[in-house]
């Protein structure tokens, strides 16, 4: 599996600048493959080139921007035609030129997106003009949620999120939601299970600072269809995982004569690349079958010596009265890019319903 920055390689510059030119007479191919490559193009990362190409592809653009954009759209009918969609991430630099170029020319750029977005998603690229243009784009992104195209839908969603993970956030949203609220409405029951995912996931942002609200919506839209439910579920996840006593509630999550025995890590001390072992047994002492959510929480250790808390989902299903089933886990300590291990004294807990059990330490050693 090669590296995501090579989707940007001689290959697709030569089809794409031929396929330019096809709609661009006065587009320079040759030269525009040459400026791409001067430099330091062979160190730059793959958000660095995507970058680096837009930047070269608005020198070989018209100046005028409108003018600009109805280019881009003739340029993705030709890749259409030539049926060159492959690897579409690498087209992202079309969305980012609208970031780029055209935050001044707010009508241009929303029909733009429109567009562009049903061919390489603009969820990144929207945000700029969310925080400068707010209730305006706002609206367009509410109409945006009644479009008969699926990714134009989704984008309203997606786009909108207040914490859209590696974009920027937003603000004035992660404070109060409330005007994209009527967007996730109308996409509760979006035949697109794509686009259903994207409400989910607004959802779940919002729960990380109004809780309140998501509770109140969850509640609201609940059996009012499979669809609903499905998106009620995941988007409660981190409240799911916090164990927020209304959203455990809310599924009939209750600890109660849940019984916790023989939990034990079997690996005491666990060498960084290798694996935590850990079992328990579990035991429905109710009368009746309970759904039990079953999560493990291991706390890290961390650079300054303190413990980070990071939840882990076993499995959520029914069990029948004293049903006794034994457990076993293995959690990984190899070398990964987005977490850092230290070593030290760490801890591991068993939660039931939300609720955690006692805690069992262990120690990570290099």
């Amino acid at each position: 599996m090669g590296l995501i920055k090579d989707i940007y390689s001689v290959s697709f510059y030569e089809k794409f600048s031929q396929a330019v030119a096809e709609v661009h007479p006065k587009f320079d191919k040759q030269k525009f493959i040459e400026t791409i490559y001067e430099g330091d193009f062979a160190q730059k990362e793959w958000k660095e080139r995507m970058k680096h190409t837009t930047v070269v592809f608005h020198e070989f653009m018209p100046k005028n921007f409108p003018e600009a954009v109805t280019l881009i759209d003739k340029i993705i009918e030709n890749l259409k035609r030539n049926n060159f969609t492959d690897s579409n991430l690498a087209f992202i630099f079309f969305a980012d030129y609208i970031e780029m170029y055209g935050l001044d020319d707010f009508k241009t750029s929303a029909k733009a997106f429109v567009s562009i977005t049903q061919f390489i998603s603009c969820e990144f690229a929207v945000r700029p003009f969310i925080l400068k243009y707010k209730e305006q784009m706002i609206d367009e992104m509410t109409k945006w949620s009644l479009h008969e195209n699926h990714h134009v839908r989704r984008l309203a969603s997606e786009g909108s999120r207040p914490r859209l993970p590696w974009a920027m956030a937003i603000p004035f949203l992660k404070k109060d939601p409330s005007s994209i609220l009527p967007i996730l409405e109308n996409l509760k029951n979006d035949p697109s299970e794509y686009v259903r995912r994207s409400v989910a996931n607004n959802l779940n942002d919002i729960a990380k600072d109004n809780p309140q609200i998501v509770l109140e919506i969850a509640s609201r839209w609940k059996n009012q269809s499979k669809e609903t439910d499905g998106i009620i579920k995941h988007g409660c996840r981190t409240l799911l995982k916090q164990g927020h006593p209304e959203i455990l509630s809310h599924y009939g999550l209750e600890s109660t004569n849940i019984e916790l025995s023989s939990f034990e890590v079997k690996t005491p001390v666990v060498k960084i690349g290798d694996y935590l072992q850990f079992h328990f047994h579990l035991n429905n002492k109710n009368e009746d079958p309970k759904t039990i959510r079953l999560e493990y929480a291991v706390h890290y250790k961390k650079a300054k010596g303190h413990l980070a808390k990071k939840v882990f989902k076993i499995s959520e299903k029914v069990y029948h009265p004293n049903q006794l089933t034994k457990i076993e886990r293995n959690q990984s300590f190899k070398l990964i890019t987005t977490r850092v291990f230290h070593t030290g004294i760490h801890q591991l807990s068993i939660i039931i319903n939300g609720t955690e059990s006692e805690v069992l330490e262990f120690e990570l050693i290099d």
